[in-house]
């Protein structure tokens, strides 16, 4: 294990983390040493005499200069005495320290093993350290210790690191413990009473991070002890300082897990650590008593703190995390109802700016509001729309409202008594200016509109309120269909007529733009004006000069109403809308009204409206012509008002609802399957199944008193089972195999297979290294490097291989983004009497896959159209395959990109020869991957294979890339079905 290093510990300007990767031997150390590219070569000699007759600051550089030779792999006998001699005596602080690091890596034993002579003086020089009257001398020289790995060092000093333990200075004495505890750890004969000696340190120790330091030893080397002093001061818990706090909450946890008749005794402990004043001892305390205790007040108790812990920090990566805690906490159905009664609580995270904090907790209240607390939610809801509106715009306001929108539309579905209340307020987002929010607005109102026949009068009244501020061309079209499927009284058909009039101004279109155009349409065009001009004088100064001119004709751009607007625009799909809407009215008006003047004057009202549109249309007024489209459509208008046959007349006043009716049932029922998707399964227990004993399995499935400090490190060894599930776990063994990467051939000396194990951020690479040969190989040394956005955590350390020998090492990477990455490498070692110094294997590449990162997700079409048009990577692949069946092609896309299809199944269905599907993934940080997929075979050919592209858009070019490479080689693969 690496040694850690506290901030107290002083470095100087060349230590930092070295993230190159050298060629040459590395012995185990705590501490990586840069070399800078443009070192100069060394002369030994030279080195020597500086060593030996330098001054200070000479012998500081030439003490440098040798650490980073040895560093580099070269030997240079000699220099050791020679340090001995003229540079372990100075006192010189700086001195001291390079010295500790010289110590660490300079090689102390012979070739056969044994301890160097010279080692016996710089074993002295260690003993007059620790008791030199310098505090930061003698501390420094402890935590060198803790990284020695030669018991014969360390046995004559003994006696002056059990001396430290009582200096005068906190610094040493803590140091002194942990030196304490690393030797009883690696060499226990050496100090076989440590724990007692210890044990009674700390019964009189006051510092608390020499306190937290002995603690620490007590609770790995010996538990009982840790206990009794527990036990001892159990009162004064609250008192100590958070370092020590978090050790006892540490082991509380290990004791109770252990001893599970031990929590009554501890259980007090955690609840008053609740209340410390460090919040990762709250964090830290909350979590263990969840584990520790299922009662209602405990976890009541645990989910406070978090929300608490939430709300008062600052950092939004600690704000999602303990969400994350939370919505865990929530997935026991026992904490769920304990957890319902604090969606108040919940709420009030919604003060912190972040997005992505306010959308976790936004789902998380929805899923534990009730019926006993919706109406408090709404209101703060409400609370939260009306501060929406006093905010100045930002990118994220929009989106926050969109939230709202979203949430209480959810909240009516769920709980229908709360509607009536918050359709008001969500109508007065139809006249906001973010698109996003008024669209959801419409959305939900058109399926409250459906589902509650109650709220219809509400409903129409409100949006005939709102319908003039409407400031979107998308929200106008989708409000005139509600108003024309769901204006049912001859008063509301009235109403709504009279508003489409108003919103679209004088009649005929063409005349009345014609009449604004010359000018005739306003009096008040002319207008008085003065004109003021800026001049600059002769001495440099400013004066203005004012010409007054009368009757100057001036054209006002004077507002249209807001559907003409758009149909000047060139938006006659508006005027389709519009026609549609039109005739339902009118064959509403007929059945309502049986006065035939007021019938007829009503379908010569919509007939002119329609007729208009058509015209202006035509007449080049507008910025764009009315499409052939729009044109039929609003001609097969006028034909239904003149012939009004009874087909069409059921298929305008009843197959539209329906229709809406079907698809709402369809949404709901998918919603269903996905949230019946993300359940847990229930646990069935069969007849003839064996019997879990507590006693007998360190694998038990009571989730209450489950260790989660094993269960974290079984998942990061083990993973997650992507297909999950029970059935799947007698195929774990054949899944593995299928990750195993074999690097060299059977005849190298060294053979080398490595299992990729990807985590959520990092790669985990186990790598088994045979030894093949007849010889001892010396410092056998696993060399790795990385092409992509991966990143070498830490090199694997060298070892020792005997004839036919193998041993595992395991490497880390880690992931920064979505994108394909590669390995590779060597193995380099040396055979002792052989007549080359090194010798190497090149190891084959191992490549990442990206499909490890991605994940299939989903959006509405509004957020695909929007991503599609802001992302700026496009890959476009040609579809090349032998399969011949479009759907068969999908699904074989939808299984090889993780890739999930947005494109509705009755829109996919049938056989037309040709397909077009939107596809979208996520990737676990967070990138967004959209596909267009557009494909097509000849009809009258059977077997002739599909063909088409994929347009791919990423916002990263290492997405998109990533991810046609990988449909390339799914391509590739000859497959006649995708079952096979």
């Amino acid at each position: 294990m690496r040694q850690h290093v506290p901030e107290d510990t002083v470095f100087w300007s060349d230590i930092q983390h070295s993230a190159t990767m050298a060629s040459t031997i590395e012995q185990p150390c705590y501490t990586l040493i840069n070399a800078t590219s443009e070192s100069e070569s060394y002369n030994e000699l030279q080195l020597k005499m500086d060593l030996e007759k330098g001054d200070i600051k000479v012998k500081i550089d030439a003490l440098k200069k040798v650490i980073h030779m040895i560093l580099a792999g070269e030997r240079i006998p000699g220099v050791l005495m020679t340090i001995i001699r003229f540079v372990l005596p100075h006192q010189d602080h700086m001195i001291k320290k390079l010295l500790l690091i010289f110590w660490e890596i300079v090689p102390k034993t012979t070739p056969d093993g044994k301890l160097l002579h010279e080692m016996i003086l710089v074993c002295d020089a260690y003993r007059k350290d620790l008791q030199h009257p310098n505090e930061f001398v003698r501390g420094s020289t402890l935590r060198f210790l803790c990284k020695l790995k030669e018991p014969e060092l360390l046995e004559p000093i003994m006696p002056a690191i059990r001396a430290c333990l009582d200096h005068r200075h906190s610094y040493v004495r803590r140091n002194a413990v942990l030196a304490i505890f690393t030797i009883f750890k690696n060499f226990e004969f050496l100090i076989p009473d440590a724990p007692e000696l210890v044990a009674n340190f700390l019964d009189i120790e006051q510092d608390m991070s020499c306190k937290r330091n002995a603690f620490l030893m007590l609770l790995h080397a010996d538990q009982d002890r840790a206990l009794s002093y527990l036990a001892s001061c159990l009162d004064q818990v609250s008192t100590f300082g958070d370092i020590l706090q978090l050790v006892i909450v540490e082991l509380i946890y290990k004791v109770c897990h252990a001893n599970p008749s031990e929590r009554s005794r501890f259980i007090r402990c955690i609840y008053n650590l609740l209340n410390s004043t460090s919040a990762a001892v709250r964090y830290e305390a909350a979590g263990t008593l969840v584990t520790l205790s299922s009662a209602p007040t405990a976890i009541k108790a645990a989910a406070s703190c978090y929300i608490d812990l939430i709300i008062k920090e600052s950092d939004n990566n600690v704000k999602l995390i303990v969400l994350d805690r939370l919505i865990a906490l929530k997935e026991h159905p026992t904490h769920e109802r304990v957890l319902q009664d604090l969606v108040m609580d919940i709420l009030r995270v919604l003060a912190s700016p972040d997005i992505e904090v306010r959308r976790k907790t936004l789902s998380l209240a929805l899923e534990l509001v009730s019926s006993r607390n919706i109406e408090e939610m709404v209101l703060v809801l409400k609370k939260e729309v009306a501060k929406t509106h006093n905010l100045v715009e930002h990118e994220d306001t929009g989106k926050y409202r969109q939230l709202l929108v979203r949430t209480l539309h959810s909240c009516c579905i769920k709980f229908p008594d709360v509607a009536a209340t918050v359709i008001p307020v969500l109508l007065e987002f139809l006249s906001d200016t973010n698109e996003l929010a008024a669209s959801d607005v419409l959305v939900f109102v058109r399926e409250a509109i459906q589902k509650f026949d109650y709220l219809r009068p509400l409903i129409v009244e409100r949006l005939l309120d709102a319908f003039a501020t409407i400031k979107s061309v998308k929200v106008h079209r989708a409000a005139l269909w509600i108003l024309g499927e769901y204006a049912v009284t001859a008063d509301d058909v009235q109403m709504v007529m009279s508003q489409i009039r108003q919103t679209l101004g004088e009649l005929p279109l063409v005349e009345d733009e014609m009449k604004r155009a010359s000018g005739e349409k306003s009096e008040d065009d002319t207008t008085s004006v003065a004109t003021v001009q800026k001049l600059v004088t002769s001495d440099g100064t400013y004066a203005t000069q004012s010409a007054f001119s009368a009757s100057v004709n001036i054209k006002k751009a004077e507002a249209r109403p807001p559907l003409r607007q758009y149909l000047m625009d060139g938006d006659f799909f508006m005027g389709a809308a519009m026609g549609t809407t039109l005739v339902k009215l009118a064959l509403r008006y007929l059945s309502l009204v049986s006065d035939s003047t007021r019938q007829n004057r009503f379908c010569a009202e919509a007939m002119l409206i329609i007729t208009s549109i058509i015209h202006l249309g035509k007449s080049g007024l507008p910025s764009k012509v009315i499409t052939n489209d729009d044109a039929d459509r609003l001609l097969l208008c006028l034909h239904v008002l003149s012939d009004r046959s009874p087909e069409i007349i059921s298929i305008f006043s009843q197959h539209c609802r329906h229709a809406l009716s079907i698809m709402l049932s369809a949404k709901a029922e998918e919603e269903a399957s996905i949230i019946k998707a993300k359940e847990k399964p229930g646990n069935e227990v069969q007849a003839d199944d064996p019997i879990s004993f507590l006693q007998l399995s360190s694998q038990r499935g009571d989730q209450a008193t489950e260790n989660v400090f094993e269960l974290s490190l079984s998942q990061a060894l083990a993973g997650s089972r992507r297909d999950g599930g029970s059935k799947d776990i007698g195929l774990g063994g054949a899944t593995k195999l299928n990750k195993i990467t074999q690097l060299t051939g059977f005849s190298d000396p060294v053979y080398a297979e490595a299992y990729v194990h990807v985590n959520q951020y990092d790669i985990v690479l186990d790598v088994l290294i045979v030894n093949q040969t007849g010889s001892t190989l010396q410092n056998c040394t696993l060399e790795l490097a990385t092409l992509g956005d991966l990143k070498l955590v830490e090199r694997p350390q060298p070892v020792v291989l005997a004839p036919k020998d193998f041993c595992n090492i395991k490497a880390n990477v880690k992931v920064a983004s979505t994108e394909n990455g590669i390995i590779f490498g060597n193995i380099v070692y040396d055979v002792s009497g052989a007549a080359s110094d090194r010798f190497v294997v090149v190891l084959n590449d191992i490549h990442i896959d990206i499909m490890d990162y991605i994940v299939p997700a989903s959006c509405t079409d509004t957020e695909f159209r929007q991503m599609w048009a802001e992302f700026e990577w496009e890959n476009k692949v040609s579809v090349y395959t032998n399969l011949t069946d479009l759907h068969e092609y999908l699904n074989h896309l939808l299984q090889s990109t993780n890739m999930k299809c947005l494109t509705p199944v009755k829109a996919l269905s049938g056989q037309c020869g040709f397909m077009a599907a939107n596809m979208y993934a996520r990737s676990i940080f967070g990138e967004d991957a959209l596909a267009n997929l557009s494909i097509e075979k000849p009809y009258n050919k059977p077997d002739a294979p599909v063909t088409g592209h994929i347009r791919i858009r990423a916002k990263s070019q290492g997405m998109a890339l990533s991810l046609g490479d990988k449909i390339n080689m799914a391509q590739k693969r000859p497959q006649k079905s995708c079952g096979q």
